[in-house]
């Protein structure tokens, strides 16, 4: 057993306890574990120095115990089962019950205790990304601490010396724990808890997976085609909305641990980039943006005034990450004819239909049939029909009057009268133009399209050109 009396005295290593077993258990915090997708609202700390705390986005914050001043935390890692979105699930491995593991939420100053129990088949370690702490804390398998062996529990303590987000993920067999979904966010609070204060503070982890239709579990070996983008192992339409009260002050954090940057772009608002993993930007380096860049192993932490309401899109702007389980080797059929095709498939496939011929959103439209436990490319549906989303993307819902505290959804946003973008009539209105002029003030002669002129000459609509 872990000799508490001595704990301090051992911050140059991450001590292990010698076995799992119920003894030992007993005298560590609780474990608490989470199995579903739903976006849990925050409590206000009910031990420890106040914060105001964030909301993890279809996810949640790790419970601690107070003891002799130090606030300590049960990690445990292990394989998990995680919906990506309805009607698919993913066999990941992860902390606590989910992937991402649940968001550590501490106060600059508190001295911090983390137990690591692995319940995974191989040894793993966890690495405190951005922290400054003790070297042998850092968690770093092999260099900084023994690996922590399946069954084992090691400790790790130190102080949240510098407010600011973070990560934690390991840092042993990296490919594989990482692309199997080990990861977490890591909040340090400033210790007045109206430095740098939002009304709603929203957090949430970029990760990716290479999962075929009809399996479970990732492959972990791939490096940049992955077919799942995801915001904390979610998907579009199983994203939850992040909510916002009219002039609220609204801070989003994010963090990367895919394999790629990606542009995230907020519509309807301007927003500044407020902090990094390094720590908060000085307000004279600020500019307003509404997309900002994000690279691996990065974090930003962007805030905005929600003074517009309606239901704006939040999204990367990389097009292939706003797609659910998108095959890399289907060709274009943009523009092919395959009527001719169609027929001699349709005499041993009477159901067959064709896609693509003009374009990929009909094939999220039309509810046709999947294979086993995977989502469309294109798929949830809007008020006013489907949207052709999928991935990383989902919205700020910002409402007057939504009380704070509020968490849950709002619903569709009821648009004010004759503010919706809508068909236009043509044949409705008669128009009558005046005829262009050329730079010398005669009139242009306008022309448009059609068939070609009788003998040698060019066709009419050719770059709108005559021979000359």
């Amino acid at each position: 057993m872990l000799n508490r009396r001595d704990f301090f005295k051992m911050s140059a290593a991450a001590v292990a306890v010698s076995s799992v077993s119920k003894v030992a258990m007993a005298a560590l915090p609780e474990i608490a574990s989470v199995s579903g997708a739903e976006t849990q609202a925050p409590s206000a700390p009910a031990t420890g120095r106040p914060y105001h705390p964030v909301v993890t986005l279809n996810g949640w914050s790790l419970p601690w115990r107070m003891r002799n001043g130090v606030k300590e935390f049960h990690l445990v890692a292990e394989p998990v089962l995680r919906e990506i979105a309805p009607g698919m699930q993913a066999k990941l491995w992860g902390y606590n019950g989910q992937s991402p593991g649940p968001t550590i939420e501490v106060v600059e100053g508190d001295k911090v205790r983390i137990y690591v129990t692995n319940r995974l088949p191989e040894a793993t370690s966890v690495h405190w990304h951005g922290q400054r702490l003790p070297n042998g804390m850092d968690g770093i398998s092999g260099l900084t601490q023994p690996a922590i062996a399946s069954g084992k529990t090691f400790v790790y303590e130190f102080e949240a010396k510098r407010a600011g987000t973070f990560m934690y993920h390991p840092h042993a067999d990296e490919m594989v724990q990482m692309a199997m979904g080990m990861m977490g966010f890591w909040v340090t609070h400033p210790k007045t808890p109206d430095f740098m204060r939002v009304d709603r503070d929203y957090v949430f982890l970029i990760n990716a997976y290479d999962i075929d239709p009809g399996s479970y579990t990732p492959k972990v070996n791939t490096m940049l085609d992955q077919n799942i983008w995801t915001f904390n192992s979610r998907v579009f339409p199983g994203i939850a909305p992040m909510v916002a009260g009219v002039n609220e002050r609204v801070r989003i954090r994010v963090g990367n641990l895919s394999m790629t940057n990606h542009p995230i772009h907020l519509h309807g608002h301007e927003f500044v980039v407020t902090g990094t993993d390094g720590g908060w930007t000085p307000p004279a380096s600020r500019w307003p943006e509404v997309t900002t860049d994000i690279a691996v192993g990065q974090m930003r932490a962007i805030e905005f005034i929600a003074d517009a309401p309606g239901d704006w899109a939040f999204h990367c702007h990389k097009s292939h990450h706003t797609m659910n389980a998108m095959g890399h080797q289907v060709p274009t059929m943009i523009g092919v004819n395959q009527q001719g095709l169609v027929d001699k498939i349709t005499n041993l496939l009477p159901d067959y239909m064709p896609m693509g011929t003009t374009g990929m959103a009909e094939m999220g439209e039309m509810s046709m049939p999947l294979p086993e436990n995977t989502l469309p490319m294109m798929a949830g549906q809007g008020q006013f029909g489907p949207m052709d989303m999928g991935g990383m993307f989902t919205s700020v819902k910002v409402r007057a009057g939504l009380k704070a505290g509020d968490y849950s959804d709002p619903g569709d946003y009821q648009h004010p009268p004759n503010t919706v973008a809508y068909e236009f009539d043509a044949e409705a209105v008669p128009v009558t133009r005046a005829a262009p002029l050329k730079p010398d003030g005669s009139a242009l002669q306008v022309r448009k399209p059609g068939k070609a002129k009788s003998g040698n000459a060019k066709p009419a609509g050719h770059n709108g050109h005559e021979g000359h």
